[in-house]
């Protein structure tokens, strides 16, 4: 018979015990779950309670109203954001390189495909594509905090990637392009509509996602006028 340990018995239901999980953490992701199935309106604070498997009051300790658990949901991925402005400070140094509209476009979808690809950032890309579309007050802070800043400089960047139009024509472009990619995380009726060929929110889509907002971005600047246009030479009169 092999020897036992002697191993006292509070030490050992000690290592046996699971480890305490953050509650903090939990109710975090519980509410951007239930946000990003539901909607924000339709989802009520005893159900992110629920979710998480906290006590109802314990919600309120450590995120307040529920709008200020919708406001940090956001500022918990907000190094999503850095990761996109990160890749346009490369992929704008040089706007007059013909491929810089392409990477400053990269730049701002690709991370975002990444993200909502993975496990932990599923729930995530959905909140963002469910509920920032919507006029409501708390989205438009969320957009004010932490979207409208990267905004600007991606504006920035496409203007001087698209000098034939101005700074109103990339903004413009800029609210297009975003449509283009909130539906794409959003969307499943792609999978019906291609006889199940295609599947949703298919990371593999990004590159073509891409060529269609590139493609978008320069037909949609202005055409030169004829005005604009130096004038022909005129023929002398024999």
């Amino acid at each position: 018979m092999p020897a036992t340990r002697n191993v006292p018995s509070g030490a050992r239901r000690k290592s046996e015990a699971p480890p305490r999980p953050d509650r903090q953490q939990a109710i975090l992701l519980a509410a951007e779950k239930l946000f990003a199935q539901r909607g924000y309106h339709a989802v009520t604070i005893r159900q992110i309670a629920e979710e998480a498997g906290v006590p109802l009051a314990l919600v309120a300790y450590y995120y307040g109203p529920k709008q200020d658990l919708f406001h940090a949901v956001f500022a918990h991925w907000s190094q999503t954001i850095d990761e996109r402005l990160q890749a346009l400070e490369v992929a704008s140094r040089d706007p007059a390189d013909p491929d810089t509209l392409t990477r400053i476009v990269e730049a701002f979808v690709e991370p975002v495909i990444r993200m909502r690809s993975s496990p932990e950032g599923q729930y995530y890309a959905q909140l963002v594509g469910r509920e920032l579309a919507y006029n409501s007050e708390e989205a438009d802070r969320v957009l004010r905090d932490f979207f409208d800043p990267m905004a600007h400089r991606f504006i920035d960047a496409l203007h001087h990637a698209l000098p034939q139009g101005s700074r109103a024509d990339a903004a413009w472009g800029y609210q297009f392009a975003l449509g283009a990619l909130l539906h794409h995380l959003v969307d499943d009726r792609v999978e019906r509509l291609s006889h199940d060929l295609n599947k949703a929110s298919d990371p593999a889509a990004a590159e073509r996602l891409v060529r269609f907002i590139v493609g978008g971005l320069r037909a949609a600047m202005p055409v030169a006028s004829e005005k604009s246009q130096p004038n022909p030479p005129t023929r002398r009169q024999a």
